[in-house]
C-alpha cells in the first residue's frame, strides 16, 4: 500500500507527523497533491478539541491548493496534472435544506479538513463535483486563499450593502477581506475598526477610507457615528468573535441599519440587544459561515483578476514539520497573518 507524510491530530492537544495509507478514490472523486494549505482558525479550535473532537484522529487542512494526481471514472472536466482547489463544503444534495440552495444548513453537512481528513498532507481526496480549476496566472499560494475569501464573499453576498452605503467592520484579521470587498462594491466610507498597527495600515492600503486603532481611540462606537454623519453605519461586519464587538458593531449601526455575523463565538455565549431596537430602530441581522458553490469560481476570478491582492496577508511558508510550532506561534505574534504548509518544502520561508 502506498504511503504519504501528513500531520495527524491524534488528540487534543496532540500532532503527530507520520506516514499513512495514500486515499483511495472512489469513481466520483480525485486525488490531489497538496502544495500549499493555509493554517485557519479552525485548525486551531481542532488542535485544542474545541471543535470536532469526536472526529479525532484526523488531518485537518481545508485552506489549499494543488495539483490532480488521479482521476476517478466518472469524474469530467478534470485530468491529472490540473491545477485545483476544493469546495470543501458538501451537503446530501436532497434534504430540505439543500433542495433550497441552502446546504451549508444541511443535517448532514461535512468539511473536508474539519470532519473528514483533509490537506496537511501529500495528497487529499475530494469529490471531483467539488474541485476547481485555477487559472495558471494565479500562484498556488493565492489558490490556497481561494477558501478564506469565498467566505468573505458569502457574507457579502447575504449582506448585500448597496452602492454608496456606509460599512464599519469589527476585526483585522479576516476583516481586512471584508473591507477590500466593500469598497469593491462601491461602499462609502469604509471603516476598519481594530488593534494591530500593521493590519490597519493593510486595510487602509486596500483602500479603507478609515482605519480606527482601538489601542488609540477610547470610544470607537462614537468615532464610526461621527465618521458616518451623526447617525451609524448602513451596515457593520463583525469580525472577531466575540459577544462584547457584537454588542459594540450592533451600537454602530444606524437606525435601519444591517449586521453582518461573521465571527465566530463560543456556543454558549450570548449578547445584550434591546427589542426595542429592532422594532423602533428597524435593524437588522444577516449571518454567514463559509463559502459555497458559486461563492468559490468568484473568489477565483476577483484573484486572478487582481481585484484582490492578498500578498500582504502573506506571512510565511513552512515545512509539514513545523504545523505545530506555526500553530502556537499565530497566537504569540499578532503580526503574524496567514502562514502556508507544504509538504514539498524542508525549512521556512517569510514573505
Amino acid at each position: 500500500m502506498a504511503t504519504m507524510k501528513a500531520a495527524v491530530f491524534e488528540k487534543p492537544g496532540v500532532i503527530k507527523v507520520k506516514d499513512v495509507p495514500v486515499p483511495e478514490i472512489s469513481d466520483d472523486e480525485v486525488l490531489i497533491k497538496v502544495k500549499y494549505t493555509g493554517i485557519c482558525g479552525t485548525d486551531w479550535s481542532i488542535y485544542n478539541g474545541w471543535y470536532s473532537a469526536d472526529k479525532l484522529p484526523m488531518i485537518p487542512g481545508h485552506e489549499f491548493s494543488g495539483v490532480i494526481a488521479k482521476v476517478g471514472k466518472k469524474a469530467k472536466g478534470l485530468k491529472e496534472g490540473d491545477k485545483v482547489t476544493a469546495d470543501i463544503n458538501m451537503g446530501c444534495g436532497t434534504c430540505f435544506y439543500c433542495i433550497k440552495g441552502q446546504s451549508l444548513l444541511c443535517d448532514s453537512f461535512t468539511q473536508l479538513g474539519i470532519h473528514t481528513d483533509g490537506t496537511f498532507a501529500e495528497y487529499v481526496k475530494a469529490p471531483w463535483k467539488q474541485v476547481h480549476i485555477l487559472p495558471d496566472s494565479l500562484s498556488f499560494e493565492a489558490g490556497a486563499f481561494v477558501e478564506p475569501v469565498s467566505c468573505v464573499i458569502h457574507a457579502a453576498k447575504a449582506m448585500n450593502a448597496a452602492l454608496a452605503s456606509s460599512v464599519v467592520v469589527i476585526g483585522c484579521g479576516l476583516g481586512v477581506l471584508h473591507a477590500r470587498m466593500a469598497v469593491l462594491r462601491a461602499c462609502a466610507p469604509v471603516i476598519v475598526v481594530g488593534d494591530n498597527e500593521k493590519r490597519l495600515k493593510i486595510a487602509k492600503d486596500m483602500g479603507a477610507d478609515y482605519i480606527i486603532d482601538i489601542n488609540k481611540t477610547a470610544d470607537p462606537v462614537a468615532e464610526v457615528i461621527k465618521l458616518t454623519g451623526g447617525r451609524g453605519a448602513d451596515y457593520a461586519i463583525e469580525a472577531v468573535g466575540k459577544t462584547s464587538t457584537y454588542e459594540q458593531a450592533f451600537a454602530m449601526l444606524r437606525r435601519g441599519g444591517t449586521l453582518s455575523a461573521f465571527g465566530i463565538t463560543g456556543e454558549q455565549d450570548t449578547m445584550k440587544i434591546r427589542p426595542f431596537e429592532f422594532v423602533l430602530g428597524e435593524k437588522k441581522i444577516t449571518g454567514s459561515c463559509a463559502g459555497v458553490g458559486s461563492d468559490v469560481p468568484d473568489a477565483i476570478t476577483l484573484l486572478a483578476s487582481g481585484r484582490i491582492k492578498p500578498e500582504p496577508l502573506f506571512s510565511m511558508k513552512i515545512p509539514l514539520e513545523d504545523l505545530e510550532w506555526a500553530l502556537h506561534e499565530l497566537r504569540k505574534d499578532p503580526n503574524l497573518f496567514k502562514i502556508f504548509v507544504s509538504p514539498e518544502i524542508s525549512k521556512r520561508e517569510i514573505l
